[in-house]
Order: C-alpha cells, then sequence, then structure tokens
C-alpha cells in the first residue's frame, strides 16, 4: 500500500471507530481486525502502519469528531509527511483545503477533561494519551520470575509485584512457547496490584464478585497455591467463559464459576453470606484509567452513564459488604481515574456502613481518600482507585 493508500484506509477504519463509539458498537481493535480480514492485499507492514495512523489520530482528539476525516485531517495538521498523502490521486485522500477543520487536540471531551483536571495535574492528563507499556504476570503455579525473564531478553522486574515483568514494546508474547504452556499471563502492572491488595493465601476462601474474563482471578488463584475456595462471578455469559480456558492454560483446578442474573445476584450467592475471607470488587467503571490501551473509550461516556455506573458500584459494594466474614477483607477497585466512582465511592459505603475500617492496600501509587490511586504518568500502570476495607468482628 502507498502512503495515500494508507491514510484512506485510516479515514475508513475511523469512520467505523467514531460510528461504533456513538452507538454502543465494536471496539476499535476489533474494527481494525475486522477490515483488513476482508483486504489481503495489506502486507504486516501496512496493517502496523494504518493501526499506527488510526491510534494517533484517537489519541489526539479529545471530543468525538463526526467523521475519520476530521480526525486524520487534525493529525495531518500536525505532521507534514501524513498531510503530503491528501493529494487527491488514486486511493488517496482528497487535498486538505485550506480552511478544512480537523478534530481539535484534546485529553477527553470537555466535561470530562473538567472533571478529570480537579485532581490530575497537567503532567498526568497528557500521560492518558500515551502508549501503554507492555506487562505481563508470571504465574507461580508454573514458572518463576527469573524462569520467565529468561524467555524475554529485555524483560524488567517490576518490583511492586511479585511476578510482574515490563516487556519490551511489540514484544510477541502470545507467540511465545511459554504462553501456550500458561507460564505467564498478559496483564497490566496495576491489576496486578489489585491481586496483591487481596492478600490471598492458602486456605482462604476468596470470592471474585466481578471476575469478567478472569485475569485478576488467576492472579489470585496463584498466590493461593490452588489451595482454598476461590469464586469467579460475572453477569456476562461470554466474558466469564473466556476464563475456562485460560484457567485450564494455566494450571488452575480449584476453581467455581457462577454466572449471575443481572440485579438479582444475591440470589446466588446465599451459601456464601458471611462466608468470605476477602471479596474482590473490580467494578464495573468508566475504564478512564484504560484509555492509554482503548483511547477511543472516551468517546462512549456521558454524564448520564458516570452516574449509572455510579449506582450499580454503590450496589454492588453493599452486596458484597453481606458476603464478607467478620473481620474479612472486601477490596474495591475500579479502573478509573474519577472521584465519583473511586475515593468517593469507597468513602460514601464507610458513612452508610457503621464499624468498617480501612487498611493500605498496597505500597505503590498514592493515598486518596480511603484508598490509593495508580495513575499512568506518577506509577507507569493504568490508572486505578483501590481500597481495603475491613469488616467489623
Amino acid at each position: 500500500m502507498t502512503p495515500q493508500a494508507r491514510a484512506q484506509a485510516a479515514i475508513e477504519i475511523l469512520d467505523e471507530v467514531i460510528v461504533a463509539a456513538r452507538d454502543a458498537g465494536a471496539a476499535a481493535d476489533t474494527i481494525v481486525a475486522r477490515y483488513f480480514r476482508t483486504r489481503r492485499y495489506a502486507g504486516a507492514k501496512d496493517r502496523r502502519a494504518v493501526r499506527d495512523l488510526v491510534y494517533r489520530a484517537i489519541r489526539r482528539a479529545g471530543e468525538r469528531p463526526d467523521v475519520g476525516r476530521a480526525a486524520l485531517v487534525g493529525l495531518a495538521r500536525e505532521d507534514e509527511g501524513l498531510a503530503a498523502s491528501f493529494d487527491g490521486s488514486p486511493r488517496a485522500p482528497a487535498p486538505i483545503a485550506a480552511g478544512e477543520a480537523g478534530a481539535a487536540a484534546g485529553v477527553a471531551p470537555a466535561w470530562l477533561a473538567r472533571q478529570l483536571a480537579e485532581t490530575l495535574d497537567a503532567e498526568e492528563l497528557a500521560a492518558l494519551s500515551q502508549r501503554a507499556p507492555l506487562d505481563i504476570r508470571v504465574n507461580r503455579l508454573r514458572a518463576d520470575r527469573d524462569e520467565v525473564a529468561a524467555l524475554f531478553p529485555d524483560a524488567m522486574p517490576l518490583p511492586a509485584t511479585p511476578g510482574g515483568l515490563r516487556l519490551a514494546e511489540g514484544t510477541a508474547v502470545e507467540a511465545s512457547p511459554g504462553f501456550a504452556q500458561g507460564l505467564f499471563e498478559v496483564q497490566d502492572e496495576g491489576s496486578q496490584l489489585v491481586a496483591v491488595a487481596c492478600r490471598p493465601t492458602s486456605g482462604m476462601t476468596v470470592l471474585d464478585l466481578c471476575a469478567g474474563a478472569g485475569g485478576k482471578t488467576l492472579a489470585l488463584a496463584a498466590a493461593m497455591a490452588g489451595q482454598g475456595r476461590l469464586v469467579a462471578c460475572d453477569v456476562d455469559r461470554n466474558r466469564l467463559a473466556r476464563l475456562a480456558p485460560r484457567a485450564d492454560r494455566a494450571g488452575v483446578d480449584a476453581l467455581e464459576m457462577r454466572l449471575l442474573n443481572p440485579d438479582r445476584e444475591a440470589e446466588a450467592l446465599g451459601d456464601l453470606v458471611a462466608a468470605a475471607d476477602v471479596v474482590l470488587v473490580d467494578a464495573p467503571c468508566s475504564g478512564t484509567g484504560t484509555w492509554r490501551r482503548n483511547p477511543e473509550a472516551r468517546w462512549r461516556l456521558t454524564p448520564a452513564r458516570i452516574e449509572r455506573l455510579t449506582t450499580l458500584q454503590a450496589r454492588l459494594l453493599d452486596l458484597a459488604a453481606t458476603l464478607v466474614k467478620p473481620g474479612g477483607t472486601l477490596v474495591y477497585a475500579v479502573c478509573s481515574l474519577l472521584d465519583a466512582e473511586g475515593g468517593d465511592q469507597a468513602a460514601a459505603f464507610l458513612a452508610r456502613t457503621p464499624g468498617w475500617t480501612t487498611e493500605t492496600p498496597f505500597g505503590a501509587g498514592r493515598s486518596h481518600g480511603p484508598g490509593r490511586r495508580l495513575a499512568p504518568g506518577h506509577d507507569g500502570t493504568d490508572g486505578f482507585f483501590v481500597a481495603r476495607l475491613v469488616a467489623p468482628w
């Protein structure tokens, strides 16, 4: 593909991403993959170049553009080489008109940027538009950190976690024999620290209330060394279904999985009332802490969605509290940098639930309300708020 054809392909993909963001459709990476499945003529170098253009344009545009051309024109205004591709030749974008407006640069839609700016400085806000590093978690059921590090010459240990490694950008981790053997999982350091905050040990009863595809569940299983009771729950059948093959690859045998009915979760958890040593609530949230990986997620958020999420988070915290045994622990986590979902949410729980106290979940990050905040600029992780809440005896 010529540079002109790559630019046109990026515009076509961006058109689909913008529509999907507006209508709650597929994620950008899914759209990119789907686009190239029907265009076999594009080689690996072409696919990488087009993908890079798409994600650069998405990261740059805080507000959702109306069309893909506006997103790429905005990027071209800052990139002379890209601008030259708008030459109107066959399979090329039309020339950029003198007064043509491209998408404005920004961190997020204005209403959301204002909320984030209340607690994040300019450097932290800028970090949300950068690319995320590539982290893996060594599966201690099958290997130790030194063994896995030997598979990747550029691996750097993550000292805040017991089995974390940071790899060079672009490392083909899933092509490594170690991945098929279950020696490691791709997992951001922040997600690994959420599992650390649970402090799981052998023999405990541990419940992952919002397990999704189970990345944190598998980290908990490894820390428990396969001993004890580990229950993974979710209301999303498709996401939970992805946990079983991952658990098989990781050598996790002692695992219960429960599909819950939305708004009726308690009906399937009666046997766990006041029985769990640890309940992890990795709650559904805005995902503002994951924009480095999913930058188009900024375009999907609305104030109404934030309100629905905070209502759900509060309900899940109250449900989780009924499942924690006296003296047990509730770990609340969101991959969000909004106070409404993080510190304010945990503080409201403590205010309405007498007798509960807090403990520092881990040493990384910075104190933030009743918990700790991890931020991309300060900590090099995805953005998280994590609180460790202890039930009264």
